[in-house]
């Protein structure tokens, strides 16, 4: 696709999100506490990002680090743990042998942002299944107002001085893999992109007859009739992106894998990229794995 085509095809995604705020609304945000952990200084944050709930963020940096830093937005996972949100950097998803994405993180030199999105953590509220239809009801859809808060985490990032705009990443795991692609392929400032567990062929996961596997959010109303998977993700190309894998995850079935795996290749080869698309299979089920966060951590420092 040439560029003129990309921007089309960004646009006709976005369009599919719903009525969102608009997007050159003001944001601001403000530091709650601050706190010096073990090898890093953390941020609690509020956020105003979209002008109908404040948004609670961690933001994480290397301690005693000067000048703009490389930074990921990381991307919180669902797993019906609606408790969970942000914490999930600082607290959660530790592996054997690793410390959590914060620690790792910053320990290499990066900042990094997280937020609750809508439902989770400090932002609970109405239930899922409720938020979803009143906002379908205002011509809303939950996971574009998910979406367009992460976008305009990015413009966040970019207000503060100790971030390189010019060298932000996203990582997420499960739903925050979905949003780690998504977001990717909407917004070229995303310079890096790393989705873990989360790949779904939509019409494999249709074969398969697993549509319960998501959550409500995951449901984008007429997304098939305009885009697979695939297509999607070729929105990236050729920034580097790295997708990680269970061979026994039903929610990435291995028939759609192979479809994405092909279509990619042939998407960063015709972009003289070949090396920035990798998919890496691991006999496992829905989880990270140490050497999956090791190839998650290497792919960051070779691209970022």
């Amino acid at each position: 696709m040439d560029q003129s085509e990309v921007q089309s095809q960004r646009a006709k995604l976005w369009g599919l999100l719903g009525d969102l705020p608009a997007r050159e609304r003001p944001i601001g945000g403000r530091v709650i506490h601050r706190e010096e952990r073990d090898g890093y200084e953390l941020e609690r944050l509020m956020l105003d990002l979209n002008g109908q709930e404040p948004v609670p963020a961690l933001f994480v940096k290397p301690r005693g680090a000067t000048g703009r830093l490389p930074t990921v937005l990381y991307n919180h996972f669902h797993g019906g743990r609606f408790d969970l949100g942000n914490d999930e950097l600082i607290s959660h998803r530790e592996v054997p042998g690793m410390g959590t994405y914060a620690q790792e993180l910053t320990a290499r030199g990066y900042a990094a942002l997280a937020i609750d999105h809508w439902c989770f953590g400090e932002r609970q509220g109405l239930e899922e299944q409720d938020r979803f239809k009143l906002m379908l009801w205002n011509g809303q859809v939950l996971w574009g107002m998910m979406v367009y808060d992460s976008v305009r985490a990015l413009d966040y990032l970019l207000t503060r001085g100790d971030v390189d705009g010019a060298r932000l990443a996203t990582v997420g795991m499960s739903m925050g893999s979905t949003m780690a692609w998504w977001l990717a392929a909407l917004d070229e400032r995303v310079k890096v992109c790393v989705d873990i567990c989360c790949l779904t062929d939509f019409q494999a996961l249709i074969d398969l007859q697993h549509l319960s596997g998501h959550a409500i959010y995951y449901y984008v109303p007429r997304l098939l009739k305009h885009f697979t998977t695939a297509q999607i993700n070729a929105l990236i190309a050729p920034r580097p992106h790295l997708s990680l894998a269970g061979n026994f995850d039903k929610l990435t079935p291995a028939a759609g894998l192979d479809r994405i795996d092909a279509e990619l290749k042939g998407v960063y080869a015709q972009a003289g990229a070949s090396e920035a698309w990798r998919l890496s299979r691991y006999d496992v089920q829905h989880m990270e794995t140490a050497a999956m966060r090791m190839e998650t951590l290497a792919w960051l420092e070779r691209w970022l």
